[in-house]
């Protein structure tokens, strides 16, 4: 909430490629590139898939075609339900919804905060490699909390434990995946 501008900071600072973003200033921080998929999705119940998308994206009916098209191609599941509503959506539809709207905003830095909220482990199992496909093809930096860790190690390229809002630990994901004890100390505070 705080990166995302919507929560002032209470010290240090916030950079996208080099600018600083304006603490408590969520528009600056879109702006700028920075998108947050809280862990409540943030969804209208009453509104379409169609709808969602539509309110997200950026230039004309072209401009705005040809990113859904794109999108959908991460959620291909959506395009099927484009004309319900998200309140009737599966968690997990819920949650591509969520994420492919903040995709239609070009995020530079795309925040997710507990994908898995609610979701069957199955479901953040198929999720979790397209983000890395994001990652990969958009060269978008996601910064992911997650509590299912050895999932999001595997996707990861470095991790981070926090302990009380300080580092814990951090390294690349692939050592700490193969340190599972190291792990585990840092995530439960041994």
């Amino acid at each position: 909430m705080t990166l995302a501008g919507l929560l002032p900071r209470l010290g240090g600072e916030v950079f996208v490629d080099d600018e600083s973003l304006r603490s408590g200033d969520p528009r600056a921080a879109v702006r700028n590139g920075l998108v947050l998929v809280p862990d409540d999705r943030s969804l209208f119940r009453n509104l379409t898939c169609e709808q969602h998308l539509r309110l997200a994206s950026r230039g004309g009916r072209a401009a705005y075609q040809s990113a859904v098209a794109s999108t959908l191609e991460y959620f291909p599941a959506l395009g099927k339900r484009m004309n319900v509503a998200a309140g009737s959506l599966s968690g997990g539809e819920q949650q591509m919804l969520a994420i492919a709207r903040a995709l239609l905003q070009r995020p530079k830095v795309l925040l997710i905060d507990e994908l898995s909220m609610g979701l069957a482990p199955v479901i953040v199992e198929s999720i979790l490699p397209t983000l890395r496909d994001v990652a990969s093809t958009d060269r978008t930096a996601i910064v992911l909390v997650e509590q299912h860790v050895r999932l999001a190690l595997a996707v990861a390229d470095r991790a981070v434990v926090l302990a009380h809002g300080n580092i814990a630990l951090q390294d690349d994901a692939a050592d700490l995946a193969a340190d599972l004890p190291r792990l585990e100390a840092a995530y439960l505070g041994g």
